[in-house]
């Protein structure tokens, strides 16, 4: 996601953490978009209730793309939600 956000000459800062770190994450940095891995969408719920009230919209990472690391199409997911 970071080199294609480059590549489009996008100022994007993109972090990855563990979910378990995430209430840190959350409230220490301006968040615009969260996405969640497939593996751990079972936390759906969990984050939509975190997030709620915030504006920040939440996805599960689309799994195809996940799998095949295909970067610019989940930076293309993030993008869409912020719109």
């Amino acid at each position: 996601m970071q080199a294609s956000a480059k590549e489009q000459g996008l100022d994007y800062e993109i972090f990855a953490t563990a979910a378990s770190d995430a209430d840190q994450k959350l409230a220490t940095n301006k968040i615009d978009v969260v996405l969640l891995g497939p593996q751990v969408r079972y936390l759906e719920a969990d984050f939509k209730n975190k997030l709620e009230g915030t504006n920040i919209p939440l996805a599960v990472i689309d799994m195809t793309a996940y799998g095949m690391m295909n970067g610019p199409k989940v930076l293309q997911q993030a993008i869409d939600l912020m719109k």
